[in-house]
């Protein structure tokens, strides 16, 4: 992947939640853009978001780029709200990229900004522990005053 040549540590650390339900669905979310379409606002994690979220549908194939990709939809309510990148296109491993493979729309979720261990202070991928996604039951168990702020 093209990572080596692009710099996420400075960005902010999001919990994604479902819009449709405020439902948790990722303590490692990250503000992104389609790399097909950078007028696409989006959200990503590099971790699955599993006892969150479900695969749903069929594989299908983008217009602009030939990614293959499946949607995703919340396990609470139901709604899609985003998609797996299955298979990238050697396009998009090739752009500038942040190896985040698990895609959420802006429209079906928003973002949180996640606090460091001291609570005062936004935390940075930087500062993120590569292989962290705790558990998942601590990943849901925010609370949902945490979601409503």
């Amino acid at each position: 992947m093209s990572t080596n040549t692009c710099s996420f540590k400075d960005r902010c650390v999001s919990i994604l939640c479902c819009k449709f339900c405020k439902q948790v669905l990722s303590s490692r979310g990250m503000k992104a853009v389609l790399l097909a379409d950078t007028e696409i606002d989006l959200f990503s994690t590099d971790i699955p978001p599993t006892n969150a979220v479900d695969f749903t549908g069929r594989c299908y194939f983008t217009k602009i780029c030939k990614c293959k990709l499946k949607d995703i939809a919340c396990l609470k309510c139901g709604n899609i709200v985003g998609y797996h990148v299955i298979v990238p296109c050697s396009s998009c491993l090739l752009s500038c990229n942040n190896g985040h493979f698990w895609m959420f729309h802006s429209q079906a979720v928003y973002d949180i900004n996640r606090l460091d261990s001291t609570g005062v202070n936004v935390l940075l991928w930087g500062n993120l522990p590569e292989i962290e996604e705790s558990t998942d039951e601590d990943v849901l168990n925010i609370s949902a005053e945490e979601c409503i702020r």
